[in-house]
């Protein structure tokens, strides 16, 4: 209670006070410095380059710090123009190149990582310290068609440990160690959460000096990604999207914790802000093609519109979706979201039979590369045939899930296959368990289910996801209420709702399994949290029609 207190009051203080204390900055820089510090928030990242090139580079460690990796490139090369003797300015490129926290760098970015790295050696920095962050980047980038990833980014971590250490006073270095910490976080996993509070100590120690700083309130959020921590992220949640409207994830990293809280219309206006911005951002920079930071922002828009029942907008991102091709950069938060959003649509529904029909979709995506994203369509599909009693479909859909996971579990090299391989299990134990239960093999399906949700409930989701497409613990409170045994679903509910609360599934199956159960109090507290959720409810879904009749005759 200590941490959360101390945290909590540290955060609501300062964050509180951002914009004003922006404002007032912004008077003291030229008409150049304002854009930047209204835009992309404050960094001043001391280097011993050019007086322009220092103010390029901080418009450069801006976008760095709020995961624009492609601007940031772009920023830091207009460094080298205006200073090309700055080494600091290719370890930005190098930089660039790596992403913390998200899918490990391609052969193509390594390569261009490791150039840069080189270009910084060769051309030298003035100061010990430059030195120290040019050799830090080059632990991650040396040596990499020879060494994994795991081992390259705790090396890295470690390096950056040394500059945050030797440089007390220097609060970049406490910012990229932070974020250092939390890229641990998704190599070695754990639930006690030392690493994340750790970061986040660190953070807020940089808080009051750095109240604009995007990357302190950013890495405060992702530090605070858990549902047991959501609420001490919720003031910088606030403040981001503020701090750095000129970034979609700026804007759209806010509603990590929005949706780990349930609060689905702030993360609804957070999100179509982000997919307009990036979508605006995309248009200049990749005319003709759909962002990635659009579909991720699309992805969370469907959760939260499915929640609330605001159905014929959930419909509307399905047919945006659709109508998009090609992406501007084929990464994880792409291929996760085009399966990912149909998935959704058509099982929070339960329209069994679109999910069972599912196809992958742009057909011409590379989902050789992205197996686990794939298997949300497998998923989806097992699932769908499973609920209209098509057990031999189901089956095909199980087998599919199965030799995925497997694949995964043989390129254990990269970690962050490891972890899906977990995901792409408990799906499988999931859709196993329903085709079971199409078989009226109920003991095996229960067996199955109660698996699935253990398994689940020992990891925590990807930064990639606002949640599982199905949480198993609500599928396994959905399988015994078909089985008649409403007191047990009823805990499974609840147990689901401590994790995703108010998702509108839960909250119906928690009101009907204390109906069936004889607790009319609990089911009354249930549905009226049903029809709070769906005060903009578009058309009645049949289960909401069913609270607002129990309401009526209670």
């Amino acid at each position: 209670m200590s941490f959360r207190r101390i945290v909590l009051i540290a955060s609501l203080t300062v964050f509180a006070c951002a914009s004003e204390m922006q404002a007032q900055e912004t008077h003291q820089h030229d008409h150049q410095h304002q854009h930047v510090a209204a835009d992309l928030g404050h960094v001043s990242f001391k280097i011993s380059c050019n007086a322009d090139a220092q103010r390029h580079f901080n418009l450069a460690a801006a976008w760095l710090h709020s995961f624009g990796y492609e601007e940031a490139r772009r920023a830091f090369e207009g460094v080298t123009a205006l200073d090309p003797k700055c080494g600091m300015a290719y370890w930005g490129i190098a930089m660039s190149q790596y992403h913390p926290i998200w899918a490990p760098p391609t052969q193509t970015e390594l390569k261009t990582g490791w150039s840069a790295v080189e270009k910084a050696r060769t051309l030298g920095a003035a100061t010990e310290r430059e030195k120290s962050y040019i050799g830090a980047i080059e632990a991650f980038f040396k040596d990499a068609d020879k060494i994994d990833h795991r081992t390259r980014a705790l090396a890295y971590q470690q390096a950056m440990e040394q500059v945050y250490r030797q440089y007390p006073e220097d609060r970049e270095a406490a910012i990229f160690y932070a974020l250092s910490l939390l890229e641990a976080t998704t190599l070695t996993p754990g639930k006690d959460y030392a690493k994340q509070k750790k970061a986040a100590e660190i953070l807020n120690r940089v808080l009051p000096q750095e109240p604009n700083h995007p990357g302190v309130a950013h890495y405060v959020i992702h530090s605070f990604d858990y549902p047991q921590l959501a609420e001490l992220a919720l003031p910088a949640a606030r403040s981001y999207a503020k701090i750095a409207p000129s970034s979609p994830h700026a804007l759209h990293m806010p509603t990590h914790i929005f949706t780990r809280l349930g609060l689905w219309q702030e993360s609804i206006q957070s999100n179509a802000a982000s997919a307009a911005s990036a979508r605006a951002l995309v248009a200049r920079t990749h005319p003709g093609a759909a962002s990635y930071d659009e579909l991720h922002a699309m992805d969370y828009l469907m959760y939260a519109y499915l929640q609330g029942a605001q159905d014929k907008k959930a419909e509307s991102i399905l047919q945006q979706l659709r109508s998009m091709s090609r992406v501007d950069d084929e990464n994880f938060a792409a291929a996760y979201a085009f399966p990912a959003i149909p998935a959704r649509y058509a099982l929070e529904r339960k329209s069994w039979a679109e999910a069972a029909s599912l196809t992958l979709h742009p057909s011409e995506f590379p989902w050789d590369r992205f197996r686990y994203a794939e298997a949300i369509t497998h998923f989806a599909r097992a699932l769908g045939s499973a609920r209209l009693g098509d057990a031999a479909a189901a089956r095909r859909s199980v087998d599919k899930l199965a030799s995925i996971q497997q694949a995964l579990v043989s390129a254990k090299e990269n970690p962050v296959n490891l972890y899906w391989a977990t995901q792409v299990e408990v799906q499988r134990q999931a859709a196993a368990a329903w085709t079971a239960r199409a078989e009226a093999r109920n003991e095996e399906a229960l067996r199955l289910m109660r698996a699935a949700a253990e398994l689940e409930a020992s990891t925590d989701k990807s930064p990639v996801t606002p949640g599982a497409v199905l949480p198993s613990r609500e599928l396994l409170g959905d399988l015994l209420l078909e089985l008649k045994q409403p007191a047990e679903a009823l805990k499974e509910y609840e147990a689901s709702l401590r994790d995703a609360p108010n998702r509108f599934n839960s909250l119906y199956g928690a009101a009907r399994a204390a109906e069936l159960a004889g607790d009319r109090v609990k089911a009354a507290e249930y549905y009226h949290k049903l029809v709070s959720l769906c005060a903009q409810a578009e058309g009645e879904r049949p289960e909401l029609k069913r609270a607002k009749e129990f309401r009526a005759h209670k």
